[in-house]
């Protein structure tokens, strides 16, 4: 099987597709040959993607999914297997950082209201179990699937002044190794990737305003990632090229975790 033809016949969900690492994994996945679902809660970013996708002669649709809402959850993936016949990648990819301080709290434990540390964990933690919820099933009766959890070098190490959020990436962890556990007797492989500090609009700001130059110091690298180098570990997991690869939390930090 040649690279351009990996995910031939396939079809992958994609949340927060609107933007950064998102936007990347769509891109390559359709180039790959998948038909991609673009979801984002932002649906003019979701259109721009798939508008991309097809402008360059890929298959894609675009869907606005706030994935902290059950319902939105359950008709993505019900959209997507009436659109395209079948799921065969999920990649949750959504989620909510210091880019949304201005709305919700990214504090310690004690600073961190309830109800914001309800929204981040729902965000964050509660979307991927509950879109693991509705597409397993659906991957158990074909005997075939892959999905891609995105958690953070936050769940990994010890990164203050985010609590809420850190929980929840750390729960994206343990959930991948269960459900990996769980459902690799039906056919399913289920990853983890835990990118450090990514240069996209999530963390731009706070990378200006100082977090760039603990990057430059803490990482092996010397540098924050590119969204691209995120998608490509995650386009990795989904395909083939890792069909023994289930269960494994894959730290894509320029090094920032063996320090």
């Amino acid at each position: 099987m040649t690279t351009a033809a990996r995910f031939a016949g396939r079809t992958a969900i994609v949340t927060g597709g609107g933007g950064g690492q998102g936007r990347e994994a769509c891109l390559l996945f359709a180039a790959e040959g998948a038909s991609v679902m673009v979801t984002d809660i932002d649906k003019a970013a979701a259109d721009a993607t798939a508008e991309l996708i097809t402008d360059r002669g890929g298959v894609a649709h675009s869907l606005k999914v706030d994935v902290s809402s059950e319902e939105d959850i359950k008709t993505m993936v019900s959209s997507t297997i009436e659109r395209f016949g079948q799921v065969d990648i999920l990649l949750n990819n959504a989620g909510v950082g210091f880019s949304a301080s201005s709305r919700l709290t990214m504090a310690g434990v004690v600073d961190t209201p309830t109800d914001h540390w309800d929204a981040i964990l729902n965000i964050n933690l509660r979307s991927v179990a509950l879109a693991c919820k509705y597409v397993l099933p659906h991957m158990a009766a074909r005997r075939s699937g892959t999905i891609v959890n995105t958690s953070s070098i936050s769940g990994l190490t010890s990164v203050p002044g985010a609590d809420a959020y850190t929980a929840a990436k750390g729960g994206i962890i343990s959930l991948t190794r269960v459900m990996a556990s769980d459902w690799g007797k039906h056919g399913i492989r289920v990853n983890c990737i835990c990118p450090g500090a990514v240069d996209t609009p999530m963390i731009r700001e706070a990378l200006a305003a100082g977090l760039g130059e603990l990057v430059a110091t803490r990482t092996a690298l010397g540098r924050p990632g590119r969204p691209e180098e995120i998608a490509k570990v995650a386009a990795f997991l989904a395909s083939d090229d890792a069909s023994y690869v289930t269960g494994a939390v894959i730290p894509v930090d320029g090094g920032w975790t063996s320090q």
